[in-house]
């Protein structure tokens, strides 16, 4: 089984900056696009940030300029710096991975259980 755990969410004031992480662990041969979404409260879940195994990045049109992703292959971890935050950032903030878990085998998404985000005015 392949697991993501996400860390680094947290409580900060509005204009600061927190750094999440997620580790992907357990078995897997490789990883392909990685990535984050989040949910605030009463909305839909969106995708934030993605960056493929290759190392091409997309974002969200509200987080282009604050947030950079960037990942690690050599430990199968997926970043996110998010700085000037504002309160319409608070949310949930999910970690997913497309996973290939055995050789000649096909990928699949994985998510981490999330990461609470809290932005105060």
């Amino acid at each position: 089984q392949a697991q993501l755990v996400e860390s680094g969410g947290g409580l900060v004031q509005a204009g600061g900056s927190l750094r999440l992480s997620c580790l992907a662990s357990g078995t897997l041969v490789s990883i392909r696009d990685m990535g984050w979404d989040r949910r605030a409260p009463g909305k839909q879940r969106e995708l934030v940030a993605r960056v493929s195994l290759s190392g091409a990045t997309n974002y969200a049109d509200s987080v282009k300029g604050r947030f950079t992703i960037s990942r690690d292959n050599t430990k199968g971890t997926v970043y996110l710096q998010m700085n000037s935050l504002a309160p319409e950032d608070t949310a949930e903030y999910y970690c997913f991975a497309n996973i290939q878990r055995h050789y000649s085998g096909d990928y699949s998404d994985y998510w981490g259980q999330g990461t609470r985000v809290t932005v105060s005015s």
